[in-house]
């Protein structure tokens, strides 16, 4: 058994398309119509065939507050792995990514944390 997708609850798919793939660099692989919302994933360049990282509306209000309430905890949604966490950082903030946890060390890995733009704060991390 293996992990092929992995969700994160977004308020906007469009602005979250534009957000991961322009900003962040995966790749969209899948964005077709299901209903009233789009099925989206994105992967890494260097791995298209690898784990898909799934759009999802967060339109159900269970979804809504579990969003809003990790968020205001200062909760990351997720974690991406970086090689060069300074070198991603600095990349990152010059494409205007807001972070609320500058690159620090904790133990073994280091780590850093900004806003999507869509609800979420998404962790990074070098070990």
């Amino acid at each position: 058994m293996k992990i092929i997708v992995t969700s994160i609850f977004v308020q906007d798919q469009d602005k979250a398309l534009e957000f991961y793939s322009e900003k962040l660099g995966f790749v969209k692989k899948v964005d077709v119509p299901v209903g009233e919302f789009r099925w989206i994933t994105l992967v890494s360049p260097d791995n298209q065939d690898g784990v898909e990282l799934l759009l999802e509306p967060n339109n159900h209000p269970a979804a809504k507050e579990y969003q809003k309430k990790i968020f205001a905890d200062g909760i990351p949604a997720t974690m991406f792995g970086v090689a060069d966490i300074h070198k991603e950082y600095n990349r990152l903030i010059e494409k205007g990514v807001k972070f609320t946890m500058v690159p620090t060390k904790m133990g073994e890995v280091t780590i850093a944390v900004f806003d999507d733009t869509c609800g979420n704060l998404i962790q990074i991390a070098q070990k």
